[in-house]
């Protein structure tokens, strides 16, 4: 165990960072040491909210070099985690970095490499793997009880506008990129998550194919899924809100993964899993091992049911991470398992402009 607590740098005063504090905060071996933001206001907001007497830095260099820094929690929108993961990086910090990690198949080979000549410790928050459901899910497949894993199905679903305070950003091509990357790769990694059979494995994709759709198209209307209202005068999304994708995975399992922004619901997470003695539909399963079965067995726990960062488990994704380091071993869920979820994103976008099938890994 280390003689001192692990310091962690909080970059990035968003929405999520206010979960990445709280779970730092309660964990016995971490202790936040410095908040670093674009602006100094809003780090020193960030800070006195969460009642954090630590200083703050609207140079993130100067952050990076603060002393007791061991980890940088990337918190800042999606655009600039390239340039910061390399940053810290190169200033040999372990990292949380957020999802989507980046923009471009050229800056996940620049982050991998960065990692890599570091020899750094990473995360990303594909949070869900932390999830209650998600956790008894992958136990009982890794335990026989769906038997063989054939065929896995995944759906992120919610209306994406101006409800979302990011949405002025997310909505466009530049910042946002496209549905799949900004929110749908949650669904992807699930998929990835879920095609494997071991409990704390991810399964590899070779293959890709994918549609984009829908019917927002240019409109200015806009749902409020919160209030179940519209409104007028709201900004277009530049891109699809409708992404489908088939995935064939190295283990032959098949998938089909979308995401929905367009969708007049609340949001839902969809989860089925298929396989040869069993099958999972959300929180209910049907199992060889539930004998004398009628009907649908449901399960109690947490489901991936809110879009709001609270419901989410960042608490084990923390205590995971933390525990990675003291105990010098790599995440399942890290930069370099990562990269392939994020690879299926842009094998989408690929395959948008070829209409044929791509192979993955890109390159």
């Amino acid at each position: 165990m280390s003689e001192r607590k692990l310091g962690v740098l909080i970059h990035g005063a968003g929405w999520v960072s206010t979960q990445h504090i709280d779970a730092f905060k309660k964990n016995a071996d971490a202790e936040i040491v410095a908040v670093s933001s674009r602006t100094m206001a809003s780090a020193e907001k960030r800070a006195t909210e969460a009642e954090l007497d630590v200083p703050c830095f609207d140079d993130y260099e100067q952050a990076l070099a603060h002393p007791g820094v061991d980890i940088v929690s990337v918190c800042t929108p999606q655009h600039v985690h390239a340039e910061n993961v390399i940053a810290a990086a190169g200033a040999g910090k372990h990292m949380v970095i957020e999802k989507p990690v980046c923009q471009t198949p050229g800056e996940l080979s620049a982050m991998r490499d960065a990692v890599r000549q570091a020899g750094v410790k990473t995360v990303v928050s594909f949070v869900l793997r932390w999830n209650p459901l998600f956790q008894k899910l992958k136990r009982m497949t890794a335990e026989g009880a769906f038997g063989e894993i054939y065929c896995v199905e995944t759906d992120y679903q919610s209306y994406c506008g101006d409800w979302w305070g990011g949405y002025p950003e997310g909505r466009t091509r530049d910042m946002g990129v496209s549905a799949f990357l900004l929110a749908g790769c949650h669904a992807i990694d699930a998929l990835r998550w879920f095609a494997a059979q071991g409990e704390f494995e991810a399964a590899d994709p070779v293959e890709v194919f994918a549609y984009e759709g829908g019917k927002r198209g240019d409109s200015t209307t806009m749902y409020d899924p919160l209030t179940n209202s519209w409104h007028e005068d709201g900004l277009p999304l530049e891109y699809a809100g409708l992404e489908m994708a088939l995935v064939r995975f190295s283990n032959g399992v098949l998938g089909k993964v979308s995401v929905n922004f367009e969708c007049i619901q609340p949001y839902a997470f969809p989860v089925e899993i298929f396989g040869d003695k069993g099958s999972v539909k959300n929180n209910r399963v049907w199992s060889h091992t539930l004998l004398d079965q009628e009907d649908w067995e449901e399960l109690p726990d947490i489901r991936p049911d809110s879009s709001d960062v609270s419901h989410h488990p960042f608490q084990g994704e923390m205590d995971h991470f933390v525990n990675c380091i003291l105990n010098d071993r790599e995440s399942h869920c890290n930069l370099e398992d990562a990269i392939k979820t994020h690879e299926v994103v842009f094998a989408a976008q690929e395959c948008y402009r070829t209409k044929r099938p791509v192979s993955l890994p890109l390159g």
